[in-house]
């Protein structure tokens, strides 16, 4: 499944100034470092207020948002859901581990996204052109017989009838095969003998073939991604290694290709195509049992799909329907979500006193009113959770109440206000369908709008005290370095400074040496050296974070002894640092010992000593 990261993940990128604000990203071992193009579109006050931050601190340049131990997981999430690949910017060029490899669901959710993403403006013009010109038809206005019908209908529908040779292109992109061969396999898929008229297509070398249900492959979706999955794997493991470099240039995609389309016409697209109707019977079948239940679940978990990206997965199901059977049920079900949250902008916009919220709920309402909610989520309703339920719920009533009126849509279309044309059944000219979403979204926009006008505050509510799981026992933790003590107060970090991240004490060193200040297990050893996480064997976790900002040293002027993962005695040493080098850089070599599960102890007491030796008593735990 996905990440319990990847909502956390959009607030962030969303309260930064989104993906486009952001120059680079990387992470130490308790922050997000952000550079930014322009702090100032940064959300700073709500980015503090949402859970799982611990405060943001804008210092040299980098804009960092503190999260804690769990930050590389919480890194990992905003660089998938935010496709912000190109931008990571590891300290020293050292690649973070891999939290490991992404099970399938996750993985198809996310070559789902990367392929539509790039063309998904498009595809949502073209489906709303394909709706005006059916409304257009139905009141009278336009004769679908006609000329001007007929030539703005093939701009229209041409995204979607030649939909297998754009994601073709766009897929090959994602699994680095030639564009150009992605675009011919989509091409060869669609080529006019394979789509009807007096062609034999009933055999390939004498073998017979078995076509989709709607007798050929023009605007499906999974079929041609699956066949340029395969090619890529093809071309780069198996192709290039055989093929003499004499003959490179035209003998790759030759074999490539070929192999690959015939593979698509026997296994790949048969078989893509059957998984394709499974999904999409499920959920006729789902909507023929009761159509309210469809309804009230596809309703009250999109936008929840939308946060985790995972509505992705039902976009090919609703292709697939429109294309096979004319109608489609999932785009009925999730219409009231976007006018929910609409309202619930709006209400929140009457109703808040903070000028920071009230600036940004006109641009989230024009935006959720043409359907695109991302604004009004990540910056409005969901840092603040209530209200973003609360649309969920809306949502799933009005899902409830469109399938078991029977509306359906009949094209894809634009998404908002612009997507009431779908609902058009162009075959009968019957707007019942479109006039009933009208009603049914409008009422979704005065529920969000009354539901946060009677239920949202201001105020928002204080952090929650950290409740750490399991047991830790008393101990005595000794100074790992040796040198002059001074109170966490004293650091010129805030984030250690304020005790946001725990108690401890810090030592201003007079040795370059670090030791283990407990028996134990590197938790955390980031890859330029300067910070070391440590879980005692009686349940501590502390983190020793040698100077200020020395992440941007990049690993020059330390020297790691020991690597995450490996157990410790007290007074192993962990670390050598250069203090001559770190402070000639114009770092300060400050070093916080921090109790990371201070929640855990009934109190944490820091040595009252000015200086210690390496070995001594440094904070004792209760």
């Amino acid at each position: 499944m996905a990440s319990k990261y990847d909502g956390l993940a959009r607030i962030i990128i969303q309260n930064v100034g989104g993906k486009d604000n952001i120059q680079s990203i990387t992470h130490c071992v308790t922050r997000l470092r952000f550079s930014l193009k322009d702090e100032s579109k940064a959300n700073t006050d709500i980015l503090k207020e949402t859970d799982g931050i611990v405060t943001v601190i804008q210092s040299g340049g980098q804009y960092m948002v503190v999260i804690g131990n769990h930050v590389p997981q919480v890194f990992d999430a905003v660089i998938s859901v935010g496709h912000l690949e190109s931008k990571s910017a590891l300290a020293g060029g050292n690649e973070i581990e891999s939290t490991g490899k992404q099970n399938p669901f996750n993985a198809f959710i996310s070559i789902i996204t990367s392929v539509f993403t790039p063309f998904l403006g498009v595809l949502c013009a073209c489906g709303i052109l394909k709706g005006v010109l059916a409304l257009l038809t139905a009141i009278g206005v336009m004769s679908a017989a006609g000329g001007t019908y007929n030539f703005l209908y093939s701009l229209g529908d041409a995204a979607f009838y030649f939909l297998p040779p754009i994601l073709g292109m766009t897929a090959a992109k994602k699994f680095k095969l030639p564009e150009m061969e992605g675009l011919l396999i989509g091409l060869a898929m669609v080529y006019p003998y394979l789509t009807g008229g007096d062609y034999d297509i009933s055999n390939l070398f004498g073998i017979p073939v078995s076509m989709p249900p709607s007798g050929n492959y023009t605007s499906s979706v999974i079929p041609v991604i699956l066949a340029v999955a395969f090619a890529a794997w093809f071309e780069n493991k198996c192709v290039k290694k055989i093929v003499p470099d004499t003959i490179k240039l035209f003998g790759v995609p030759l074999i490539t290709l070929f192999v690959t389309f015939v593979l698509t016409i026997f296994i790949i697209g048969p078989v893509a195509s059957a998984i394709a109707n499974v999904l999409a019977l499920f959920f006729n079948t789902l909507n023929a049992l009761s159509p309210i239940l469809m309804g009230a679940v596809v309703g009250f978990f999109w936008q929840i799909l939308v946060m985790f990206g995972l509505h992705w997965s039902l976009v090919p199901i609703a292709l697939s329907n429109l294309s096979t059977s004319g109608e489609d049920i999932i785009l009925v079900a999730m219409l009231g979500t976007t006018f929910a949250q609409t309202g619930a902008v709006l209400g929140i916009w009457l109703k808040t006193k903070d000028k920071k919220i009230k600036s940004l709920a006109p641009a989230a309402f024009v935006s959720g009113l043409a359907g695109v909610t991302e604004p009004a989520i990540y910056g409005l309703t969901l840092p603040k959770k209530a209200p973003f339920f609360r649309t969920c719920v809306i949502a799933g009533v009005a899902g409830a109440v469109l399938c078991t009126m029977g509306v359906k849509a009949y094209q894809m279309a634009g998404m908002g206000v612009f997507a009431y044309p779908a609902y058009v059944n162009t075959s009968t000219n019957d707007t019942r369908g479109m006039i009933i979403s009208i009603v049914v979204t409008l009422a979704c926009v005065v529920a969000g709008f009354l539901s946060e006008l009677i239920f949202y505050k201001d105020d928002a509510p204080a952090k929650k005290e950290v409740k750490v799981e399991g047991s830790a026992q008393a101990e005595t933790l000794v100074a790992p370095i040796k040198g002059e003590i001074k109170q966490l107060s004293d650091i010129a970090d805030a984030a250690f400074s304020s005790g946001a991240m725990g108690k401890g004490i810090a030592i201003a060193p007079s040795e370059g040496k670090v030791y283990a200040p407990a028996d134990g297990t590197i938790t955390a050893f980031f890859a330029t050296g300067h910070a070391i996480g440590l879980t005692t064997d009686k349940g501590a976790e502390i983190i020793i974070h040698v100077g200020m900002d020395t992440v941007k040293l990049e690993g020059k002027g330390f020297e790691p002894k020991v690597k995450q993962g490996d157990q410790v005695k007290k007074g192993d040493l962990l670390l050598e640092f250069d203090i001559d080098y770190i402070t000639s850089e114009g770092y300060s070599v400050d070093t916080p010992v921090i109790i990371t599960n201070t929640p855990k102890y009934d109190d944490v007491i820091p040595t009252d000593a000015a200086s210690a030796a390496v070995g001594d008593t440094l904070i004792t735990l209760l």
